[in-house]
């Protein structure tokens, strides 16, 4: 199997149980010298168990699942992936309490392998057009 192949599949297993909110599979496709980086609330995590904090944040707060998304090989252990995100907010989020109102957001994710693991996780984001979906005020973006 090419470095290619065996990256494609554990991205495959990997969308597969975020897609089911399997937290146990998910980590299990996660190199543990991970970073995450979720560019829009300026969150950045380091290996497996702090990558679970940021599938628990997105997952308690919204259900989040993607929706119509497409995957772009870049090298053999880098892809960019583009979808949308689809919850209904029903835990808290940010400090919002759940207002039970649906979200749906596009993102675009940067993803690294190593040893045939994700080792790393870049998410970009509109943050102002989730508070908008929210019934929020703007967050002021940093000069």
């Amino acid at each position: 199997m090419t470095t290619r192949e065996i990256n494609q599949k554990c991205l495959l297993r990997h969308m597969k149980a975020e897609a089911e909110h399997d937290m146990a599979g998910t980590l299990a496709t996660i190199h543990p010298d991970a970073l995450f980086e979720d560019q829009p609330i300026g969150l950045t995590l380091n290996g497996r168990e702090a990558t679970a904090r940021h599938y628990d944040l997105w997952w308690s707060a919204f259900g989040i699942q993607t929706d119509s998304g497409a995957l772009h090989w870049v090298k053999d252990d880098f892809v960019i992936g583009d979808a949308h995100f689809v919850g209904k907010h029903t835990g808290p989020f940010l400090g919002i309490e759940p207002t039970g109102l649906e979200v749906r957001f596009p993102f675009t994710v940067y993803v690294l392998f190593q040893d045939g693991l994700l080792s790393g996780e870049r998410f970009f984001y509109d943050l102002n057009m989730i508070m908008a979906q929210l019934g929020q005020p703007s967050i002021p973006l940093a000069a």
